[in-house]
């Protein structure tokens, strides 16, 4: 069910809600119909519908013809077809006028009228359970319940005559058609839950999605620059420098290795990032990339709530710096109410400002209660900065 379609609950909201038109007008009705929801009512609604067999006798007692007898039946069942279909067509339809379905199977009970004359009244509990099951406000499902259990009571007087034999039969049809308004409300209710839960859940696997995708690209953003530029400096010593080279590629092995482990442990959940393995490594993938690292020897001025977040800021900042500024030195700054990493490189640029990294960096500081700025920095170049 579309976000935007979820029913409001400030508005009467029937059992098979979910099944609407994103028009707001009633949604196909052959769809709700044949609704798993529907079919729990017509098992229901089945049973019920025993009760008109008293009224089938009546119609035979009163039939003068096998003709009128048959007639008779034939809308009898034509009735109980109406009851049956009644509730689901409802649903379809918008709250207000869902009381003409209602409606319609009042005028449909006097068609019997011929038959059993004001027996009829018998039929009405099924209009007054139809009544309830379309859940209309209360507003209107208490006067028009009442009003039939009084229509009821003033039609049994006028045709039996006074007495307290007349009062069953109206009790009846208010007290059960209440009843199945509160039911339908119930039911209204769990299939809301139902749905508000469904929705919980696509959220929760597309926030999970995100965050996958995100350190994802922070873990191996961050790694892969790192990794590129050590197998660039140990391509260039390869000859000048073997002992070195070798040293760098056993580097990059060991980045590889541990940006496999990163992953991992991310997709699992259980990815932790910490602020001061964060600048031991921002050390050395500066160094490898020949720019000049002012790096702060301690994490203390940072609380440590935030020193995961800190980690993060710290991996992505000096990632951007290897790999747009085209820096020759890189700072990094850490206090209690701020984090920057500034280069006095080429400064702000589209394609590092508005970059996938710097994004999924941004919706994290914001999730943590914090504030993100990029622009160019005092050294000249690039500047991100956090403010805690």
């Amino acid at each position: 069910m579309d976000v935007s379609e979820a029913p409001r609950h400030d508005r009467p909201v029937g059992p098979d809600w979910p099944i609407r038109s994103a028009s707001g007008g009633g949604g196909p009705v052959r769809s709700i119909i044949f609704s798993r929801r529907a079919a729990s009512w017509y098992f229901g609604a089945s049973i019920a519908l025993i009760w008109l067999i008293s009224v089938g006798q009546e119609i035979v007692l009163q039939s003068g013809s096998a003709l009128a007898m048959a007639a008779g039946l034939a809308l009898l069942v034509v009735f109980a077809i109406a009851f049956l279909t009644g509730a689901p067509l409802a649903w379809s339809l918008p709250a207000e006028r869902r009381l003409l379905v209602c409606a319609g199977l009042l005028a449909l009970s006097f068609a019997l009228f011929p038959w059993i004359g004001w027996g009829v009244v018998g039929t009405w509990t099924y209009v007054g359970v139809l009544v309830g099951v379309s859940v209309l406000s209360w507003r209107i499902t208490w006067p028009v319940i009442l009003g039939l259990g009084a229509v009821a009571l003033l039609a049994a007087g006028l045709s039996d005559g006074w007495s307290e034999d007349i009062l069953w039969l109206p009790a009846i049809i208010v007290s059960i058609s209440l009843m199945m308004a509160a039911f339908g409300r119930t039911t209204a209710a769990m299939n809301r839950l139902r749905d508000t839960q469904a929705q919980l859940e696509v959220l929760a696997v597309e926030r999970e999605r995100n965050r996958v995708g995100r350190d994802l690209h922070d873990i191996l953003g961050h790694s892969l620059t790192v990794i590129t530029v050590k197998a660039e400096l140990a391509g260039r010593l390869m000859e000048a420098d073997p002992v070195r080279a070798r040293s760098e590629i056993a580097e990059v092995e060991a980045l590889a290795r541990g940006a496999l482990v990163d992953v991992r442990a991310t997709v699992a959940g259980f990815r932790g990032v910490n602020v001061s393995g964060e600048l031991a490594a921002a050390r050395s993938a500066l160094d490898a990339a020949g720019i000049d690292a002012e790096v702060p020897s301690s994490t203390e001025s940072v609380p440590a709530e935030r020193r995961e977040l800190a980690g993060w800021i710290v991996r992505e900042g000096v990632t951007n710096v290897i790999r747009h500024s085209g820096a020759a030195h890189c700072r990094i700054v850490l206090r209690a109410d701020e984090i920057e990493v500034a280069d006095d490189g080429c400064g702000p640029v589209a394609a590092s400002a508005s970059s996938s990294g710097l994004a999924g960096l941004r919706e994290r500081v914001e999730s943590a209660g914090a504030r993100m700025s990029v622009g160019r920095s005092d050294l000249g170049g690039f500047s991100l900065r956090v403010l805690l």
